[in-house]
């Protein structure tokens, strides 16, 4: 019977606020913008947040988890590399590295006990004819390990075996981009394609990833899809070995002019490997382990450090913190606009109180008590922020789609952000308009009457 009674006087409170309101829908419309902006803000920001988060997680899937990489820094990029040396004799001549090579490669797996996997990789940009057609291409020399240090699978076909790697035969496995290049609508499996002066087998194609270009600027990652991967010792059989000198090879590390002192040439790219992936077995020793890495390839190199060595997982571990830094600056104007709203919606109940001054006179004299006057009055204001809310997570949908059309910033919708940014609605029109609904109790029956 209570519950019953308390339903209907419920029903009744709404019933009287809705007419409230659409007696005035302008003013209505006016208070509860803030609120409409306010969960509008709140739900664009999460998505635009959860579009971030996974980015982030997608450009960690591409570096590889627990990867070290190290890059080869050739002569000419070197800043030190044109300071010249002259003919005193007690002046310190530079000193001599090796480069980055595959001795390096294995002395760093055998020597760290932390390493788990070691990656080189040989790049060369060239071509490739298929159908008499050619067609720009990166040559990549890899080894076994590289699907695993770069998480990724063989979609068609197989890896290199340990035979074809160790005996140079020419073989390749290719991106998925390539084969739709080259090969259109049929399988590239089993074909031949001519990379530069070597004819290849295509003995596998890996899995296609879609790789930003965001991600591809940020992290230096390479579009697999676009690449053609050959054993490292094919590559150095069949292509170019950059430690063997040939007599158009200028390997002199100084040089006398006839009319002048002695001067150092620099001596390009002499680096083996152009980029060296190092995996430890445990993310807590990434840091440790480069340390170490650097210590033991410097020492390699003579002292000379020609090379530089990168973290991935740091930079966008970083680059999520300034993200997560963002989305909550964003997140807290968000919030301000809900507590103006907030506020607006407590302005024109107090301002709708003064003018139904008489109207609660009359209500509290047949009868009414104070519950009833505050009742009422919390339904307009409940009923404004869930109105505003409504529409508000409409615009919040709308806007979070447009700046992804616009833009081009991936956006992801939630319904946890929905319902969250119309719950923290719902009860600020609750808060704020307790204070206008005490106000209105509040007034004596008869100074109420007599007001004009």
């Amino acid at each position: 019977m209570i519950d019953k009674i308390l339903l209907e006087k419920l029903r009744s409170n709404f019933t009287e606020a809705y007419r409230s309101i659409k007696t005035n829908k302008f003013r209505t419309f006016l208070t509860a913008l803030g609120i409409i902006f306010g969960v509008a803000a709140v739900i664009t920001m999460l998505a635009i947040g959860n579009g971030a988060e996974k980015e982030i997680l997608s450009q960690l899937e591409l570096v590889g988890v627990n990867n070290i990489v190290v890059t080869p820094i050739p002569d000419d990029e070197n800043p030190n590399a044109n300071e010249d040396d002259t003919d005193n004799e007690n002046k310190e001549t530079k000193r001599f590295s090796k480069g980055l090579d595959m001795l390096d490669a294995l002395s760093v797996k055998k020597n760290i006990p932390s390493v788990k996997i070691v990656s080189p990789e040989i790049i060369l940009n060239t071509y490739v004819i298929n159908n008499g057609r050619q067609n720009s291409v990166r040559l990549i020399g890899v080894t076994s390990s590289f699907l695993e240090s770069s998480n990724i699978e063989i979609e068609k076909g197989k890896f290199f075996s340990k035979y074809q790697a160790n005996n140079a035969l020419p073989v390749c496995v290719i991106g998925r981009k390539v084969e739709k290049k080259l090969f259109t609508g049929e399988s590239a499996l089993g074909k031949q394609i001519k990379v530069k002066d070597v004819w290849l087998q295509i003995i596998g194609i890996i899995e296609e990833k879609l790789i930003s270009d965001k991600a591809q600027e940020n992290l230096g990652i390479r579009d697999l899809n676009q690449d053609v991967f050959i054993p490292v010792k094919t590559f150095l059989v069949r292509y170019r070995d950059r430690k063997i000198i040939t007599d158009n090879d200028d390997t002199s590390n100084n040089r006398r002019d006839q009319n002048g002192p002695k001067k150092r040439i620099p001596r390009g790219n002499y680096h083996q490997i152009d980029k060296l992936t190092v995996q430890v077995s445990n993310s807590n020793e990434l840091k440790a382990t480069a340390e170490v890495l650097s210590r033991m390839l410097k020492r390699r190199h003579n002292d000379v450090l020609d090379f530089e060595i990168t973290i991935p997982i740091q930079l966008l571990k970083q680059q999520q913190k300034t993200k997560q830094i963002f989305n909550i600056v964003l997140s807290i104007i968000a919030g301000i606009s809900l507590l103006i709203g907030g506020i607006g919606i407590m302005n024109i109940m107090l301002a709708s109180v003064l003018e139904r001054t008489k109207e609660i006179g009359i209500i509290r004299a047949i009868g009414a008590t104070q519950e009833d006057v505050i009742l009422q009055f919390l339904s307009e204001s409940i009923l404004i922020s869930v109105g505003g809310g409504v529409v508000g997570i409409i615009v919040g949908i709308i806007g979070a789609y447009g700046i992804q059309i616009v833009s081009g910033i991936e956006t992801i919708l939630s319904l946890n952000s929905i319902l969250i940014s119309f719950f923290i609605a719902v009860i600020i029109g609750l808060i704020f308009g307790i204070l206008p609904a005490k106000a209105a109790a509040n007034k004596s029956p008869i100074e109420a009457l007599r007001s004009e």
